[in-house]
C-alpha cells in the first residue's frame, strides 16, 4: 500500500503484538498449494501439514505489476486486512461480479482472524504477505528487522489458512530493499507493486476513488484498495462501479504474474 502520514492508529497496537512474534523456524511446516487463476485452493490434508516443509520453488526478484491475462488484464489487490467488517463485504462484491483479488495481508490480522483467510482462500483469492507490523519504514531497517516482518507475516497467514502460503510479498508503503526482494523471491513470493493507487485509505470519496481509477488506469494493470485501517465504506462503494466499468472496458481480471 501507499506510505500514509498519521491516522492509522490500529497499526500501533499491531506493532506492539508483533513484538512477541519470534522468527520462522526454517523447518516450519506449511503448505505449498494457491488458488489458480480461475479455480478455488483445494483444502490442505493432514499429512501435508504434517510433513516436512515442501521445497519452496523461487521466482522472480523483480517487483511485479503486469497481469497473467496479458495485455487487457487488471490485477486488482486489497491490503491491510482480513478485517471482520469490511473484508466481508469486499468478499460480497468480488464475488457478485465473479473477480478474483490478491489480499495482502498483515500477519497479525490474519492470525486475529483465520476464518477470514480460509474463506478468502476459499473463494479464489490469492495471498500477499504484508508484514507483521505494517512498518512503512521497513526500507531504513536491519536486514534482521525485515527478515523477521517478513518471515512472521508468511507464518501468521500459512497458519491461518490452514496451510496455504502466500504468492506474493508487499513491502508496505512500497518500502522494498534489495534485501527484501530477494527474500521474498528465495520463499516463493514474488515482490508485488501497483500502478493505480486509489488512496481509498484517505477516504476521499467514493467519486474520487472511482475517477482515480479511471484516470490512471492507462498507466498499468494493478490497482490498489484496502480493506482495514479504517471505514472502508467507500472502498465497497467504488468496487461497485469500478469492476462494472473495468468490464465495459474491455478489461479481464487476473492475478499478478510471478
Amino acid at each position: 500500500m501507499a506510505r500514509h502520514a498519521g491516522g492509522r492508529g490500529w497499526y500501533g497496537k499491531v506493532l506492539g503484538a508483533a513484538l512477541g512474534v519470534t522468527m520462522l523456524a526454517t523447518g516450519a511446516s506449511v503448505w505449498t498449494a494457491q488458488a489458480g487463476p480461475a479455480g478455488r485452493s483445494p483444502a490442505p490434508t493432514a499429512s501435508a501439514r504434517a510433513g516436512s516443509e515442501k521445497a519452496v520453488k523461487p521466482v522472480g526478484v523483480t517487483i511485479v505489476h503486469a497481469s497473467d491475462q496479458g495485455a487487457r488484464g487488471v490485477n486488482i489487490t486489497v491490503d491491510d486486512g482480513p478485517d471482520p467488517v469490511w473484508t466481508p463485504q469486499v468478499l460480497d462484491v468480488l464475488r457478485e461480479y465473479g473477480v478474483k483479488a490478491t489480499f495482502c495481508m498483515v500477519g497479525t490480522q490474519a492470525k486475529a482472524h483465520p476464518d477470514l483467510v480460509k474463506k478468502v482462500v476459499a473463494e479464489g483469492h490469492r495471498l500477499c504477505d504484508h508484514t507483521v507490523s505494517h512498518d512503512t519504514a521497513m526500507d531504513k531497517k536491519p536486514p534482521a528487522y525485515q527478515s523477521r516482518e517478513m518471515l512472521d507475516a508468511e507464518r501468521m497467514i500459512t497458519e491461518a489458512s490452514g496451510g496455504v502460503r502466500p504468492m506474493y510479498y508487499r513491502a508496505p508503503g512500497g518500502a522494498f530493499t534489495p534485501y527484501s526482494r530477494k527474500l521474498a523471491a528465495s520463499r516463493g513470493m514474488r515482490p508485488l507493486g501497483w500502478n493505480v493507487d486509489t488512496k481509498d485509505f484517505e477516504r476521499p470519496g467514493t467519486d474520487a476513488i472511482v475517477a482515480t481509477v479511471e484516470r490512471e488506469l492507462a498507466g498499468g494493470p494493478t490497482l490498489l484498495f484496502h480493506d482495514a485501517g479504517g471505514d472502508r465504506s467507500q472502498t465497497v462503494a467504488a468496487l461497485r462501479r469500478v469492476l462494472p466499468w473495468l468490464k465495459e472496458q474491455g478489461r479481464t481480471f487476473g492475478f499478478p504474474v510471478r
